[in-house]
């Protein structure tokens, strides 16, 4: 289970540390604007960040959701479930034209380019790409992600290691950091706001992909602690040097720069690139949720909302930090409190979910594996505990027998030889079959 945990947790902290994390822009406002409070409310976030994801994760396993409608129109009264869906339009849209604004920023900072050149270059590639096989180029870009978290945890720690400071200084100079947010906890609270918003459609598809619950549970504490790391690193080291990255629009590529300027230009094309994921992941997203029962107007649809987003970026990247993204955290906290009521509330349904699912686990292993037994009363258990599922009996058991499948399959001591007339899986060792007395698995007859 922790094995599976870990790529969850892995597959969430991508969702969430997305562009706005790696720009840096995001922890000035949110944390650094608040000096030493700040700091503390990048620790309260992350421990919110925890149960939120582990309640996101858990609720996509519990359903098996394909989307979050399918979890928010069971978890709330249609009215809230219309409204949050609408808010997790609005939170797609506006993401994504404030990444247009950061393509601009991002080539502006480091090479002197006029706004307007960067955000045409992002508009172009969005475009292009979100006409084409999308799956297929952003899980390209994708691979970019672990040099982003590379690349800011190694200024980071750099920062932090070679850093003079005085803390009174620093909350002075902290003070000229602009934001609209009113204060530490509240800027903590928004900001876990707005991560869930950004992230609870593809997180919520990312549980659903796992049938343990309890180990989707898990990857998102493991998640939240990831988190945690990462942007306490991140805020201590623009704390330190508040007064270098206040002004800039790209404070980690800032340190970056000052660091070596090699380092700089190769973080400028990192962070275009991921910039470049996040953009086109909000508007393909938004332009197959509103064509969803008409799928032949996306192209229209699509470019619609490019152009539209394209003309909006000229608010300005910092600007746009400001005002929409505040915004959306106050949505995201509505969501945050319709997912931790759901969770409190049905609690011991998860956790009962969750044993049935790992005893059915089990029991479909010992029927699918020859060198197990399975007996008669595994089997009318079996069945007992699939009736029970809140899924439906066939959609449990393929997906009980396809996790099986793969772990017999990369087990080399079996081969893939036929399926039964009934179509159960039928494995052949390359060692002796283990005999009825010798097998010692628990729940065995």
């Amino acid at each position: 289970m922790l094995r599976q945990a870990l790529g969850i947790a892995m597959a969430f902290t991508g969702v969430i540390v997305g562009a706005g994390f790696a720009s840096g822009q995001e922890a000035l406002q949110f944390f650094v604007a608040f000096g030493t409070w700040g700091v503390l409310g990048a620790v309260l976030a992350s421990a919110l960040m925890m149960i939120s994801g582990i309640a996101i994760l858990q609720f996509g396993s519990y359903f098996q959701a394909k989307e979050h409608t399918a979890v928010l129109s069971r978890l709330s009264h249609r009215v809230v479930a219309r409204i949050l869906d609408t808010a997790t339009i609005v939170t797609l849209f506006a993401i994504g034209f404030v990444m247009f604004a950061g393509g601009g920023s991002n080539l502006n900072q480091q090479f002197g380019w006029p706004t307007w050149v960067g955000a045409l270059i992002m508009l172009a590639l969005v475009i292009v790409t979100g006409l084409m096989d999308v799956n297929k180029v952003t899980m390209v870009i994708g691979t970019i992600t672990p040099f982003v978290i590379v690349f800011i945890l190694f200024v980071t720690i750099w920062t932090l290691a070679t850093s003079e400071y005085n803390w009174a200084e620093l909350n002075l100079a902290a003070q000229d950091v602009q934001t609209t947010l009113p204060n530490w906890w509240m800027s903590a609270l928004n900001y876990v706001g707005l991560c869930v918003m950004t992230a609870v459609s593809m997180a919520i598809v990312i549980g659903g992909n796992f049938i343990d619950t309890r180990a989707a549970g898990l990857g998102g504490l493991l998640g939240g602690m990831f988190f945690l790391v990462m942007l306490l690193l991140l805020v201590l080291a623009l704390f330190l040097q508040v007064e270098t990255v206040s002004g800039a629009a790209l404070p980690v590529l800032e340190l970056i720069n000052d660091i070596h300027p090699w380092l700089g230009l190769a973080m400028t094309f990192i962070v275009f690139g991921m910039i470049y994921n996040t953009a086109i992941g909000m508007f393909y997203a938004l332009g197959k949720r509103l064509t969803r029962n008409h799928r032949e107007r996306y192209p229209a649809v699509f470019i619609t909302a490019c152009l539209v987003g394209f003309v909006l970026s000229f608010f300005g990247f910092e600007n746009l930090v400001s005002y929409v993204y505040p915004a959306l955290g106050y949505l995201g906290i509505l969501m945050i409190v319709v997912l931790a009521a759901a969770w409190l509330r049905g609690g011991s349904k998860l956790r009962a979910e969750g044993r049935r699912r790992v005893r059915a686990m089990d029991l479909t292993r010992r029927r699918m594996d020859p060198r197990l037994r399975f007996s008669k009363r595994n089997q009318r258990e079996l069945a007992r505990l699939t009736a029970e599922s809140n899924i439906t009996d066939q959609k449990l058991t393929e997906q009980l027998e396809d996790v099986i499948h793969d772990e017999l399959e990369a087990d080399e001591t079996l081969d893939w030889d036929r399926e039964d007339p009934q179509g159960s899986v039928v494995y052949v060792e390359h060692i002796d079959p283990v005999t009825p007395d010798e097998d010692q698995t628990p729940g065995a007859s």
